[in-house]
């Protein structure tokens, strides 16, 4: 499966984000462009432990098991995934070039990954192959929702 921690795979994603621009638009789901980065450079500092958040109670009852069923393929994530409140982004315009490089260099950041004690706040206590994984599919999720 394709993971985060391979530099093929980095860089494609790399590929993808910078042919991001004010006028990529969603496929699906609620977020504009600037949202969706701005999202995504969230969950990317969160996975490499920049900013820990406390799992959910629903992550408590259910999370091995969506963890389960999204490491059992190479399928992507499903459309309109549900997301903690903390990661929505409710302002609709910024810099969109600035927020673009610092998701490509926290992206970059997987090089180095180093927090092997990664709780993530539904799924739980994560591999780092599954936190490669997961990265993986979340980023893949959000350039296919903007069809690159």
């Amino acid at each position: 499966m394709n993971t985060i921690f391979d530099q093929t795979i980095r860089e494609e994603l790399i590929n993808r984000v910078n042919s991001l621009n004010e006028n990529s638009t969603r496929q699906w789901g609620k977020m504009n462009v600037y949202q969706m980065i701005k999202h995504c450079v969230l969950c990317e500092e969160m996975y490499l432990g920049k900013t820990p958040y406390k799992r959910t109670f629903l992550g408590f009852l259910l999370g091995k098991l969506a963890l389960k069923h999204l490491m059992k393929d190479d399928k992507p994530k499903k459309r309109n995934s549900p997301t903690k409140q903390e990661f929505i982004i409710s302002e609709n315009t910024g810099n969109l070039l600035e927020d673009k490089l610092k998701w490509i260099s926290l992206i970059e950041e997987y090089e180095n990954y180093s927090n092997q004690a990664f709780v993530h706040w539904f799924f739980g206590k994560m591999t780092a192959e599954q936190v490669g994984i997961s990265v993986y599919k979340h980023i893949d999720h959000h350039l296919r929702q903007f069809n690159v």
